[in-house]
Parts: C-alpha cells; sequence; structure tokens
C-alpha cells in the first residue's frame, strides 16, 4: 500500500468528520438559515463528498478484489462531482460577498432563501453532470497511453477541466478586487460620518474581507500548483510529483471550515451550545449584517 494514497485516505477521513461537523451545526440550528448559511452549508457539502470521495478511491483500488471498472470510474465521478461543487460554492460566496456590498440597500430583499435554494440547486445539478462524465466516455481505461496524472481522465480532457477551474478562480479574484475597491469606498465615506453605526458596518466589512483574503489565499496556495501541473504533466510524469500536489489540493477541504465557518460567531455559538450548553461572555450580541461571513 503507498503511503501517499494512505495520506489521501486520512485527509479524506478528516476532511469528512470536519464538514459532517458543520452540516450538523447548520441543520439542527434553526437560526442559521439565512443564505450566507445555505452557502457555507453547500461548501460544507461538497467537502464533505470529497472526502468519502477520497476514502472511497482508496477502499476500490485496495480493498475491492477483484477490481471493478464501474466502481473506479464510479469514484473518480464522486471526486470530480466533489470538488467541481466546492469550487463552485466558493465562487457563489464571493458572488453573495460582492452583491452584499454593492447593493447593501436591496441585498436582503432580493437574496430570498427560495432564490438562493434554486441557485444552489442548478449548481449542483451541474455539478453531478461533471461527475458523471467519466462514466459516460471520459476516461482512458480503454487506452492507458491517453491517462493523465487524473487517471481515469484522459489529458485532452484534465486540461479542459484546469482551464475551467483557472477561469473561474481568474473570475473570483476580479470579483475580489471589485469587493475591495467598494470596501475601501466605504472606508473613506465612513472617515467622514464618524458614526457608531458607520463604525459597526466598518468592523463588519473588515471582517468579511478578512474572511474573503483566506478562503481565496488558502485556495488558491492549495490548488493552483496542481491545476498547473495538470496542464503540462501526464501519466508518464513520476507519480510522486502528482501525489505531493495532489495532498495539499485536498487539504484545502480541510481549512475550509477551519478558516470559513468555524470562524462565523453564530456557528461558533452553536458549537458551544452543542458543546457544553453555554455561551461564553466574550461573545458579541450585536446583530448579523450582510458583509458577516
Amino acid at each position: 500500500v503507498s503511503p501517499w494514497d494512505i495520506a489521501l485516505c486520512a485527509t479524506g477521513t478528516a476532511v469528512a468528520g470536519e464538514n459532517a461537523l458543520v452540516l450538523a451545526v447548520l441543520f439542527y440550528t434553526p437560526s442559521l438559515r439565512a443564505p450566507m448559511f445555505l452557502l457555507i452549508g453547500s461548501l460544507a457539502l461538497a467537502d464533505l463528498l470529497a472526502g468519502l470521495g477520497l476514502v472511497a478511491n482508496f477502499a476500490v483500488r485496495y480493498l475491492l478484489r477483484p477490481p471493478s471498472e464501474a466502481a473506479e470510474l464510479g469514484a473518480a465521478g464522486l471526486l470530480l462531482a466533489a470538488f467541481s461543487a466546492s469550487v463552485c460554492s466558493l465562487l457563489a460566496i464571493t458572488v453573495d460577498r460582492y452583491l452584499s456590498l454593492y447593493n447593501a440597500l436591496t441585498y436582503h430583499s432580493e437574496r430570498t432563501l427560495g432564490f438562493t435554494c434554486a441557485m444552489v440547486l442548478l449548481m449542483w445539478l451541474l455539478c453531478l453532470g461533471v461527475g458523471l462524465l467519466p462514466l459516460l466516455g471520459w476516461n482512458c481505461l480503454r487506452d492507458q497511453s491517453s491517462c493523465s496524472i487524473l487517471r481515469p481522465v484522459t489529458k485532452d480532457n484534465a486540461a479542459v477541466l484546469a482551464v475551467t477551474f483557472l477561469l473561474l478562480f481568474a473570475l473570483m479574484m476580479q470579483l475580489y478586487l471589485q469587493i475591495c475597491k467598494i470596501a475601501f469606498r466605504h472606508a473613506q465615506q465612513i472617515a467622514v460620518q464618524h458614526q457608531f453605526i458607520a463604525t459597526a458596518q466598518a468592523t463588519s466589512t473588515r471582517k468579511g474581507l478578512s474572511t474573503l483574503s483566506l478562503i481565496l489565499g488558502t485556495f488558491a496556495l492549495c490548488w493552483i500548483p496542481f491545476a498547473i501541473y495538470s496542464l503540462v504533466a501526464d501519466s508518464s510524469y513520476p507519480v510522486v510529483y502528482t501525489y505531493s500536489l495532489a495532498l495539499p489540493a485536498t487539504c484545502n477541504s480541510l481549512i475550509n471550515p477551519i478558516i470559513y465557518a468555524f470562524r462565523n460567531p453564530d456557528i461558533q455559538k452553536s458549537l458551544w451550545l452543542a458543546c457544553c450548553g453555554c455561551v461564553p461572555s466574550t461573545f458579541s450580541s450585536r446583530p448579523r449584517t450582510s458583509s458577516d461571513v
């Protein structure tokens, strides 16, 4: 058994457990029903499935005897669908943060829970379609020479996935730059007004920007090297390079709940209540705003 595969399986187990905790908190806390928490839940569900996909891939490779082609393609499809949904959820969160600042006055009336649910459902249907591609012919099981580092995906199809990923990340970065511009403009207006409400809004905006910076920065460090490597490499490259880049990429799903969900005061309160039945007095009691994430 390859130690790299053991590391990926262990990472997948930790990812699944951590994100299952996030989903449990969101599901059993009635107050966490705002659209932004639905997007957090979508990200947690995607990362949970990614963790299960890593465990399933390990089981198919080492525990299933004789090896099953359908099981291998199914495990690969689960990973494709899960990581696609994770990327799309991060894009949706970025768009939501942009709209909460750009249309601050009409944000709550336009971004209703029903509208957000419909958009999340549409996104997941698209990602599930991506996950079905290996079963529909996007595989190299009949021609091993055409395999990419993302076996059983072919080199051409892996290149398409990598380019699509880079374009989506470029879109997220563009939205993030627009968010920064809006936040700086708000800061200038706040500096003129010197009001308590404006100061509270500025604190909330800075916190949202800090969280978004952590998410996108970590996402880039974890995934960009692997995506670029997928463009230039094929199955003939040493597997140690693939594993050494794939492991940090999968760790992004382990980091997401820590720097995103668990930093949210509302989720922290729910965790404290679930663990010990109390809320520390250090928590702020101010109402949640559109910029809180």
